[in-house]
């Protein structure tokens, strides 16, 4: 058998595998993208293996828990029971047909890309890779990682890409806890290294993918997902430079929006907040210009949305130290509650909430500091900031021995008419309370 005949056959095993759901998927990372990602595949029919460096998590999973808060344990039960299993195991790669990476890529100090979880864990499964495998990269990235990062690392033992094993971009599109929109209705882009990675990552998505967006290549993929998250973050940066203006001239920035949204056309609503949080938006931008400057570009628009963005803790903890002073009192020795630390409101996801940043400018401060999250009970381990407190129940009489609340995250679960009635000072970062009050500071 000459080299397009074996190469021929290879994917056409593959595909087939993968259309009539025989084949086994490997899922590396398990947690807010792995595990919907694994719940979709395991309840259309396939085996799916997940693979995770936390033992923790992995026997969790195995006992039919879900650490996240959004994913019901019965379903992670129904998927041990549908032959779902998970290890710490690497080796066990060789058992996948395809092959999903679901790993985190944040910044460094320097706020340059970290690709550290990418490249150390195609460097641990590389080893077991065998012929007859798609391998899909489902993080975020810069233009060219796949090519530069993941392709010489696929073919370390021998194998060939888009001959024997093929590469596919596809990025993740998880919105934690957004009942509209889920795994399978979410619509997908795919990119191939070469046309036979295309096809392979295709019919890796086919069956579990309502909606599959082929591109023309990996790069395509890669800009797609940074284009959909510096659009976010420079619109966020816009409304929130905005909401400052307004604010100085004595404007509802929020009533401005509301009232901007009724044109039919032309205009998207963005609303402002204390900063941004989440595993995507504050981070992604910086992907795109780290990558640029190897072109000699200068993305001085994206850069200047992502100053603007991470100056809100200030701006807010500026409103609290005027707001307090305006008391007669310092935010040393005060006592402030910061109301809802997840990024978004009805999750609970830390991942770069700026509500822990404001957390750290009220302890820094010598603020008398407490937090009141039902979706966060612990606060918990998170790689750069560390606080040994526990959500406290929201009472009239907690409110009340507060010198001012921070309403960060506008959870629906929020008794905001008690908040109001027994809080003495609100300095509120949402738009909650849109009518004028004298205890209440917009910020």
């Amino acid at each position: 058998m000459n080299d397009f005949s074996s190469q021929t056959a290879c994917l056409d095993s593959l595909c087939f595998k993968l259309t009539d759901r025989s084949a086994v998927i490997g899922i590396v990372g398990l947690g807010y993208v792995g595990q919907p990602l694994m719940l979709r595949y395991s309840e259309i029919g396939y085996r799916v293996l997940g693979f995770d460096l936390d033992q923790q998590r992995v026997d969790q999973l195995n006992g039919g828990y879900s650490s996240i808060e959004h994913i019901e344990n019965s379903r992670i039960e129904a998927a041990g029971q549908n032959g779902f299993e998970a290890t710490t195991d690497f080796s066990r790669i060789a058992e996948a047909d395809g092959i999903m990476l679901c790993v985190p890529t944040p910044l460094s100090k320097y706020r340059e890309p970290d690709l550290s979880f990418v490249t150390n864990t195609c460097d641990q499964i590389a080893p077991y890779l065998r012929e007859g495998q798609v391998i899909a990269l489902e993080s975020t990235t810069y233009p060219g990682t796949t090519k530069e990062e993941i392709l010489p690392r696929l073919e370390m033992n021998g194998l060939r890409v888009g001959e024997n094993v093929f590469a596919v971009y596809s990025p993740e599109r998880e919105d934690p806890a957004n009942s509209k929109f889920t795994t399978n209705t979410i619509p997908k882009v795919v990119g191939g290294h070469t046309e036979a990675c295309l096809k392979a990552g295709l019919a890796l998505y086919d069956q579990a993918i309502d909606t599959l967006v082929p591109v023309s290549s990996t790069e395509t993929a890669e800009m797609t997902k940074l284009l959909e998250n510096i659009h976010r973050a420079v619109n966020i940066g816009l409304v929130n430079e905005m909401k400052i203006v307004a604010d100085r001239m004595g404007i509802d920035i929020f009533e401005v929006i509301d009232a901007a949204a009724t044109k039919p056309f032309g205009f998207t609503p963005y609303y402002p907040g204390p900063g941004l949080g989440g595993h995507c938006i504050p981070i992604d931008p910086f992907y795109l210009t780290w990558k640029a400057r190897e072109y000699n570009i200068n993305t001085r628009f994206i850069e200047l949305a992502g100053e603007v963005n991470a100056a809100m803790p200030d701006y807010v903890f500026g409103k609290l130290v005027g707001a307090l002073n305006e008391c007669c009192k310092p935010v040393r020795g005060s006592k402030i509650m910061v109301l809802g630390i997840a990024y978004k409101k009805n999750v609970d996801d830390m991942r770069e909430s700026p509500s822990v940043v404001l957390m750290e400018m009220v302890r820094d401060n010598g603020g008398v500091l407490s937090y009141s999250d039902p979706h966060v009970p612990e606060f918990p381990r998170m790689r750069n900031h560390a606080f040994d407190l526990s959500s406290e129940e929201l009472t009239a009489g907690i409110l009340s021995e507060q010198d001012a609340v921070i309403l960060a995250t506008n959870h629906d679960v929020f008794d905001y008419d008690m908040i109001l009635r027994h809080a003495k000072l609100i300095i509120d970062t949402r738009g909650v309370y849109r009518a004028s009050n004298e205890h209440v500071v917009r910020a």
